[in-house]
């Protein structure tokens, strides 16, 4: 299993995960080892190839270290489910065709903002190439979602931040999301959507969120290989 964090997260981020989803699964769980200056580049296509390069780099070694034998599963938080739906793809993307089809059998999304309708050229670029759970059945599709946070605009100050992050989106900021991705937005077509409750978007002030172990369980626990 492999674990690609989102958007300005530095790998540490994941220990947590990484080390709980060795216990469940019984395998090693590689974190992607990409830096916030890494993902700053992000910006641009050039900066995406990066990235996946960093990806399938990881993906490798993760099919090496089980012998070959297994499929990969990808787990991608936040932006990295985004970038890993691209990585899926065959078709050559800034020159390289990368091998994810070949090598993953199974894309887990962590609150990733797959509806984006304004800004994020690149993700809403994916939405439209990829849309919905694009390369099943050759490929499992998990979609999760948090619900912690409604937001209102005349609401607490967490709930006014939400509806601005919202709106951005998915259009409409009086929805349940996980304080900065609404779960209509994590959604895909196709897939199979979970939406957990009481789930933030990032580990911050100790919040519970995708990659705190009960939540580990509970978006895992139907799906027992790596």
């Amino acid at each position: 299993m492999v674990v690609l964090g989102g958007f300005l997260c530095h790998p540490g981020v994941y220990r947590g995960i990484q080390k709980t989803l060795e216990v469940v699964i019984g395998l090693p769980v590689l974190v992607v080892p990409v830096s916030r200056r890494d993902w700053l580049g992000a910006i641009h296509a050039s900066g995406w190839k990066r990235l996946l390069l960093a990806v399938e780099a990881t993906v490798r070694e993760a099919r090496r270290l089980s012998g070959g034998a297994r499929p990969v599963t990808l787990v991608g938080h936040s932006s990295g489910g985004v970038l890993g739906r691209l990585f899926l793809s065959p078709e050559p993307f800034e020159g390289y065709r990368f091998a994810g089809l070949d090598l993953v059998r199974h894309l887990v999304t962590l609150g990733s903002p797959h509806l984006n309708v304004r800004g994020a050229r690149l993700r809403r670029w994916v939405g439209r190439a990829y849309p919905g759970a694009y390369f099943a059945p050759d490929v499992r599709y998990t979609a999760v979602g948090g619900r912690a946070v409604r937001g209102n605009r005349e609401g607490t100050p967490k709930e006014r931040a939400a509806h601005f992050l919202y709106r951005r989106l998915s259009g409409n900021g009086d929805e349940w999301g996980d304080g900065l991705v609404p779960a209509a937005s994590a959604w895909l077509d196709g897939a199979r959507n979970l939406v957990v409750d009481g789930v933030a978007h990032a580990p911050l002030g100790g919040t519970r969120w995708y990659g705190s172990s009960d939540v580990i369980h509970e978006w895992w626990g139907q799906h027992p290989s790596a």
